[in-house]
């Protein structure tokens, strides 16, 4: 399996059609690959918290209508990363989006943690309450978003419904970039899962810097690849079968165990 992750800043100077228009040249690009990763909000820029109301779009909006034509065009499966998605009761979301070869939309993740850290994002968006994994020929596939990688109860459960894959589009800082390499190969081996994680790049609105340093981690820890800082694409080689491989030569996910835990309600469900 060859994976591309395409790392993508969003300086506040560039329109968000401009933008779309300059990342569809890279993606064409990375023509060969099985699966494209974009990160998180680089159409409307995460920090860009003013425009959110203005830059959200649908599900059939500008953004996942480029990923389909993208998808269409390498014959790939293209991960969009995610978008300010407006529901249909208006309310605001922060949106992973799966698009398959043929340009149907395979699998969405609304973002379950939304941060609010120096960030605008827990006022401005509705927390997702849902997860859902999709079948592919990478198998299981599930997503999370950034700040999700600090909450393993949400990964434990992407394993439940079956995940062996899990894609990750980011905006992280790079002054947590340590955090960023530690969290991504914890839940790796943690949860026995293929991570494929994009960051995004470049300084955004508010001067904030992004950490890039994208990766894919098996599930042995081993980082297959890692981007460094700059706008562009990373490919990667997988095996395939290393998920089941790591799975079978070392068992864990079989020994978990629930004890008691002395809290009203028990063990609080997601």
């Amino acid at each position: 399996m060859r994976i591309a992750l395409l790392q993508v800043a969003s300086p506040a100077e560039e329109s968000p059609d401009d933008r779309r228009t300059r990342v569809g040249r890279m993606v064409a690009e990375a023509r060969g690959a099985d699966l494209v990763v974009l990160p998180e909000l680089w159409a409307a820029g995460y920090f860009a918290f003013e425009s959110y109301e203005e830059r959200a779009e649908s599900l059939e909006g500008p953004t996942v209508a480029a990923g389909r034509r993208w998808a269409r065009d390498l014959g790939a499966h293209l991960h969009v990363g995610s978008i300010v998605e407006r529901g249909p009761d208006g309310s605001l979301y922060n949106t992973a989006v799966l698009v398959a070869p043929d340009g149907t939309v395979a699998h969405t993740y609304r973002k379950v943690h939304v941060f609010g850290y120096a960030s605008r994002e827990a006022e401005l968006l509705t927390p997702g309450d849902a997860l859902e994994v999709a079948p592919t020929p990478f198998g299981p596939l599930g997503a999370t978003t950034c700040y999700d990688l600090r909450f393993p109860e949400l990964w434990r459960g992407l394993v439940d419904l079956g995940a062996k894959t899990v894609v990750v589009p980011a905006a992280w800082p790079a002054a947590r970039r340590e955090h960023w390499q530690l969290f991504t190969t914890c839940r790796a081996v943690e949860e026995q899962v293929l991570v494929i994680a994009c960051n995004a790049v470049g300084i955004q609105e508010g001067g904030v810097v992004l950490g890039g340093h994208s990766r894919v981690v098996d599930p042995w820890g081993r980082v297959l690849a890692e981007a460094g800082t700059e706008e562009g694409l990373t490919f990667c080689e997988v095996d395939a079968d290393v998920v089941d491989t790591v799975r079978s030569q070392f068992p864990v996910l079989r020994d978990r165990r629930w004890p008691a835990v002395d809290a009203p309600g028990g063990v609080p469900a997601l």
